[in-house]
């Protein structure tokens, strides 16, 4: 005859197995874009390896990630930047926090009429994107390329009211982001995005005159979370398979070829 103590604990522990063996098999909720979906895939695969049960989330715009990620309908999200994330929580009033960074993709300034910026004609006809972020990282390459000089400490909130020169008196255009690559046959100069090109298939993503590189890691991807979420360890393991693993870096380098660089190694 079983011990009644003992039956209780056992009927205990077996009620509770369901619950833990469901919290374990819990996927890690990850969204993106597919501007990164490839490499994520990647990842995913890694991880699967590992025990880890990822679903990658594939979002077609710029703001369900962070309205999805905060209303918890995913554990984090990895698309944006830190300007980007501090003008989401600015407008939305989002309690989200970085994690931990991933990639910094190249911005570049191309040309289909023009090999050089000297070549630019005086009222030359330049596109940069519309939105508070991107018109900023443009405006800074302008800068970089000589063409204006911006107020100092302007960094990625410039706007055209902070432009304190412009000799060639450039006629700066600005454009939804989705709308640049297209703008490529039609200005002069064109501030393009390589992932972007490189999806459109219409001309070269490594031939732009000028990249911005590293010269501004504000502008490295972060992995994004809820500030409750930073001791999840299914979120730690998968950044540490995405910064980590050579199977990783390996599609990295075949997706984005020289365009980026490693954020978590600056």
């Amino acid at each position: 005859m079983r011990h009644p103590l003992r039956q209780f604990a056992l009927t205990a522990l077996l009620s509770l197995l369901p619950v833990a063996l469901v919290q374990a098999a819990e996927p890690l909720k990850l969204g993106s874009t597919a501007a990164f979906s490839q490499p994520l895939e990647t990842a995913v695969a890694e991880a699967k390896k590992q025990g880890l049960e990822v679903e990658l989330i594939e979002f077609s715009d710029w703001i369900a990630p962070n309205v999805s990620l905060a209303n918890g309908d995913i554990d984090v999200n990895y698309f944006q930047h830190i300007p980007f994330l501090e003008n989401a929580k600015a407008e939305a009033g989002f309690d989200l926090v970085p994690y931990a960074p991933g990639v910094i993709n190249n911005v570049g300034l191309y040309s289909k009429k023009y090999k050089s910026f000297a070549e630019l004609p005086e009222g030359a006809r330049v596109a940069i994107a519309n939105d508070p972020i991107n018109s900023g990282r443009g405006l800074q390459l302008l800068a970089k390329a000589g063409l204006i000089t911006l107020k100092p400490g302007v960094g990625y909130k410039a706007t055209e009211e902070d432009i304190l020169t412009n000799p060639k008196h450039i006629n700066i255009i600005q454009l939804e982001a989705v709308q640049l690559v297209p703008a490529y046959d039609d200005v002069d100069l064109v501030q393009g995005y390589p992932a972007y090109i490189r999806q459109s298939k219409l001309f070269d993503p490594t031939s732009a005159l000028l990249f911005d590189g590293l010269d501004h890691p504000e502008y490295i991807i972060q992995f994004v979370i809820q500030p409750q979420k930073k001791d999840d360890p299914r979120i730690k393991q998968f950044v540490d398979i995405y910064q980590h693993s050579p199977v990783v870096r390996a599609a990295l380098d075949q997706y984005l070829g020289t365009l980026y660089q490693a954020g978590w190694e600056q």
